[in-house]
């Protein structure tokens, strides 16, 4: 089972064969394989056509040196960085790593010195002939004094490969080649070898990975296969499957074609998907003759978008009404007793996925069982398993596409927003105007959005210092949050207990007595239409709000002051920023929430049990939505 952790993972190769090992043996030759280790996590997957077509690019262009990696197969392993970056597998071996940086616009190639002795003979270019040296040099500059001849032309920071004598070292040029003799520091020492025998692995097509691993993939499918009959067998439920159009829910797809009879597809068109997505997805279910379920959001990101600013990384609210709302008003319709729905969540994916388990519930549909069989699945295992039961996938993987999703999500690497404005530039073209309109309006410049600034709401160490490399001024979190100004912090009230007072502006305002049904989720609420004032009282204490967006609360302790203080303003919000997906509908437990133009409470019914606030889009992002400024002390 593969966990996130520090370190290295191994791998295994079949030299012989010239291709990877999933299993213990190599089901072609029956070899045992070499070991080879990359770094953790250890979610491989293939390069598929443009990914190929980019590491050979790297190659040719640094070092006139391509034509060793033909017909090679290749393997990305993702790590940690600004964007983009992948360790690049051949031949059992990390050649190298590419990384997109943000502030080329432009992939880089970091030479390993298993790169370098592959291709060392057939360099071109990007060659450093050096004196012979001596002692620990890894990790060293070397000065222009030492260097003897220098074969093409290069930049600093271009990858080399430098000999010193009967050392090869894969390096890093510190000046472009023209000062490459006459500097001080002329290039920095990556990794050294004693010059060896050249390596040159086998040549090997993609039906070799599958026929070299047919006894691990027909475990994985066993395993899956028998989880989900166990759990599908004594239950009465209609079962379905969330088909994306991505590869884990294809992988999926073979796991429950064979375990059941009978599954539906789920599909929710975000409205915001590639073409070519929902192209596959109708195509593939009329193929296999599929009952296709397809939830469609229309409009509704570029209706909420100006209220709630662009998603960002930390703050993805277009799920919710995107996604989840189309998914739970489905759902309803065409499964009142629920259903069992088949999902392709990995724990490799994300940290928040760490931990997943076989069975889950939807904390947002209520009356939906999820089941994750490829939980444990590495992405080359879900690759593999799609070649060996010959699965059509989303043509935009050969795209080079780890995943796929909505063309404007923030989650994606500024290196993919780049693929889609060449596949698609009039849906890249439209939403970087849009950014850049948002941006002018919130007083930034276009190299906010340039450079992707946009996609969080709190800058993450790495963007920020991005910023201070290209001199560019950003706020540690981005300008359009609503700002809640405190008139008064906590203090004691002179009837006795505390009060705290605020007043919120809502990017919309709706009438008030919209406010008023909200309120009733907190307490008990008399409501003034002529003055737009609302008292609402709970165990907690009470809260007065009034039309203008002023909040004071009140209560016997600072601490359910503040928490009364929170529910109003939450409930301010949520009323003003509605964006009707009926979510909260479907999760109250005692039907006291409908949508009437917002949501309307049936206050006989409700037990102000939270459950409508947890589920709400906008209560969950408070943190996220609401900016604090300038905050009155605390007194008494």
């Amino acid at each position: 089972m593969p966990r996130y952790h520090h370190g290295k993972v191994q791998f295994k190769w079949c030299d012989n064969c010239g291709t990877l090992l999933l299993g213990d043996k190599c089901d072609e030759c029956e070899g045992l394989g070499r070991a080879f280790l990359v770094s953790s996590p250890g979610d491989l997957r293939p390069a598929m056509q443009k990914g190929v077509e980019l590491v050979a690019h790297l190659f040719e262009r640094h070092f006139q040196a391509a034509s060793v990696l033909k017909n090679k197969l290749i393997f990305f392993n993702k790590v940690a960085g600004e964007d983009r970056t992948d360790e690049i597998v051949a031949g059992g071996q990390v050649i190298g790593t590419l990384r997109f940086d943000l502030k080329r616009d432009d992939f880089l190639l970091d030479l390993r010195i298993e790169g370098a002795r592959l291709i060392g003979a057939d360099a071109k270019k990007n060659v450093v002939i050096m004196k012979p040296q001596s002692g620990h040099l890894k990790g060293k500059s070397l000065s222009g004094s030492e260097v003897l001849e220098v074969k093409g032309h290069f930049q600093a920071g271009d990858p080399l490969i430098a000999v010193l004598g009967n050392l090869l070292s894969a390096a890093d040029a510190k000046v472009p080649s023209g000062q490459m003799k006459t500097a001080e520091k002329a290039l920095h020492i990556r990794d050294v070898e004693k010059l060896a025998e050249r390596w040159i692995p086998r040549s090997a097509p993609a039906a070799r990975f599958v026929s070299a691993n047919r006894a691990h993939f027909n475990s994985l499918e066993s395993k899956a296969v028998s989880d989900v009959k166990s759990f599908t067998s004594s239950r009465k439920l209609p079962v379905t499957l969330s088909f994306s159009g991505g590869k884990d829910s294809l992988a999926c797809f073979g796991i429950a074609h064979k375990a059941l009879k009978n599954v539906s597809l789920l599909f929710v068109n975000t409205g915001l998907e590639f073409p070519e997505t929902v192209s596959y997805v109708h195509g593939f279910a009329r193929k296999h003759r599929l009952k296709l379920l397809e939830a469609d959001a229309g409009k509704a990101f570029w209706e909420q978008v100006d209220s709630f600013g662009p998603p960002a990384k930390d703050f993805r609210w277009c799920c919710k009404v995107c996604k989840l709302a189309p998914l739970t008003e489905m759902i309803e319709r065409n499964f009142s007793e629920g259903t069992i729905t088949i999902e392709g969540n990995r724990a490799l994916e994300s940290f928040a996925r760490a931990d997943i388990g076989f069975v889950e519930s939807n904390p947002f549909v209520p009356n939906q069982t999820i089941l994750n069989p490829i939980r444990w699945w590495r992405a080359v295992e879900v690759w593999g398993y799609i070649w060996w039961k010959e699965l059509d996938y989303n043509p935009l993987y050969e795209e080079d596409f780890e995943r796929i999703g909505c063309y404007l999500c923030p989650a994606c690497l500024a290196s993919e927003w780049k693929s889609t404005s060449r596949i698609h530039p009039e849906l890249h073209r439209q939403w970087m105007d849009h950014l850049d309109h948002w941006s002018s309006v919130a007083g930034s410049d276009h190299d906010f959005v340039r450079y992707g600034f946009w996609r969080w709401k709190v800058l993450p160490p790495k963007m920020r210092k991005l910023a201070e490399e290209i001199r560019l001024k950003v706020p540690r979190q981005r300008s359009d949050r609503i700002k809640l100004t405190m008139t008064r912090g906590v203090s004691p009230c002179l009837t006795g207990g505390y009060s705290i007072e605020g007043v919120i502006a809502t990017p919309v305002q709706r009438p008030f007595g919209r406010v008023a049904e909200v309120l009733r989720t907190v307490g008990k609420t008399r409501f003034s239409p002529e003055f737009e004032i609302a008292l609402t009282k709970s165990n907690r204490g009470a809260v007065k709000t009034f039309g203008g967006g002023q909040v004071v609360a009140t209560g016997e302790t600072k601490e359910k002051a503040e928490r009364m203080f929170e529910a109003g303003v939450k409930a301010y919000l949520r009323a003003q920023m509605c964006t009707m997906c009926g979510i909260c509908v479907k999760n109250c437990r005692k039907g006291a929430i409908t949508i009437k133009f917002g949501p309307v409470v049936d206050e006989g019914r409700c037990d102000q049990c939270g459950k409508c606030a947890e589920v709400c889009v906008v209560a969950h992002y408070y943190d996220k939505l609401v900016s604090s400024e300038p905050r009155v002390k605390t007194q008494g």
